[in-house]
């Protein structure tokens, strides 16, 4: 009897250990060091940004969006088949120069190090992140339709502390990409879960629960990366923001090629009011042999690709581009939020003072750049957040926009 008594005591002490072990492996700690373990994979090397950034240089083979089931045996695609301003310069797909032989800076980071070639550059989740997310799993992903309709105004959406826009847009055709060079500026944020952006969007499908979108640009976010640092950043969705997608590299998806610049990390320098302006350029295009959809920051860095089978309707061509400015308007104490974008100053103030997208074109089904057909321009309120479109032969079509928010105004 005691024997058995000794031998039951041991059942009940292992199950315990068991049930506790159990208990630990579900605990928010450990799905959260277990969240932060997928997203974070195995180092070559790490390089601490001044702003505090960990970007690690993780092998090509090894990035996040080898996680999707459907690039398993995947083969990267190293370089374009076609480049929509003509024959495409390998020389450039990794690895940019200037004249006197140093490369340049363009993103924070760049001044402790930088990546070796057959790496790429991901910035480094941590635990701070997931805590400021609203869960785990909506991590780096945005939490509604976020899209500009332009035939549409839903008033009740700012009324309940919406998204609000200031673009210009082209429809009517068959789009297989964009262009735009955007100066960039640090917009003031009001509320920690709010954020300002400058962008472009490739449209496909409906504004409806079908929509596709690819995006690309600069933007602040307190809530997505702890800080108000100005960031390049891209996000895709393939079902209107619902399951699919996510900003940068933060779910598979967006395979990266370049080893310079890092998505999500900040951009330098920024330009300043009356000062130096400094701008961006992005041109997004659908390679027509393959079929992905590429991604080039400046004239320099070919960053990777969305491989086509992410999307339904991108999967043929867009439908829609736009261009310019979101922020979002959570009408804290039931005001408007004086959420800056762009330089936080009406598009009438000009160069050095207002914001601004010029040299815009799209990609037609000839796999040109040519100037867009028909802009038409979109803001809920323009008394908040304007738009201007014009035309020049410095900077062919473009368009200045923003403002500051909450003035006597806008309320």
């Amino acid at each position: 009897m005691a024997a058995a008594r000794v031998v039951a005591c041991l059942l009940a002490a292992v199950m315990c250990l068991s049930c506790g072990a159990a208990a630990a492996a579900r605990s928010p700690e450990a799905r959260m060091h277990r969240h932060l373990k997928r997203l974070n994979k195995p180092a070559v090397k790490s390089i601490e940004s001044p702003d505090g950034d960990i970007i690690d240089c993780v092998h090509i083979s090894h990035q996040p969006a080898f996680d999707h089931p459907f690039l398993k045996n995947h083969t990267i695609q190293m370089r374009p088949s076609y480049h929509p301003e003509g024959l495409y310069d390998e020389s450039k797909a990794n690895v940019a120069s200037s004249g006197d032989g140093e490369r340049p800076m363009v993103q924070l980071w760049h001044r402790n190090g930088r990546c070796a070639p057959g790496t790429v550059p991901v910035r480094r989740t941590k635990k701070d992140d997931l805590m400021r997310a609203s869960s785990m799993r909506r991590y780096g992903r945005k939490h509604k339709p976020t899209v500009a309709n332009p035939m549409s105004v839903d008033l009740a959406m700012l009324n309940e502390g919406g998204h609000q826009h200031a673009i210009s847009y082209v429809q009517g055709e068959k789009y297989y990409g964009a262009k735009a060079t955007i100066n960039v500026w640090e917009p003031k944020i009001e509320q920690p879960n709010e954020f300002s952006l400058s962008q472009l969007w490739i449209l496909g499908g409906s504004f409806g629960e079908d929509l596709n979108s690819i995006e690309a640009g600069w933007q602040v976010s307190p809530d997505l990366y702890g800080d108000n640092n100005t960031r390049l950043f891209t996000y895709w969705t393939s079902d209107a923001y619902q399951a699919t997608g996510c900003y940068n590299m933060l779910c598979s998806g967006f395979v990266q090629i370049n080893n310079e610049v890092a998505m999500g990390a900040s951009i330098f320098p920024i330009s300043g009011y009356s000062g130096s302006q400094y701008d961006i350029s992005i041109l997004i295009w659908k390679d027509p042999k393959e079929g992905h959809w590429w991604m080039q920051f400046g004239k320099e860095y070919v960053l990777g690709y969305w491989p086509s089978f992410l999307f339904s309707y991108l999967a043929d061509s867009a439908s829609m581009i736009e261009w310019g400015g979101e922020v979002v308007n959570s009408q804290a104490e039931g005001v408007h939020t004086s959420t800056q974008m762009g330089s936080g100053h009406f598009p009438e103030e000009g160069f050095g003072k207002a914001s601004y997208f010029k040299n815009i074109q799209v990609v037609d089904s000839t796999n040109n750049l040519k100037a867009p057909h028909g802009m038409g321009t979109f803001t809920e309120q323009s008394n908040c957040y304007d738009v201007q479109n014009g035309n020049n032969a410095d900077w062919g079509s473009y368009f200045y926009y923003g403002g500051p928010g909450r003035s006597a105004n806008c309320q």
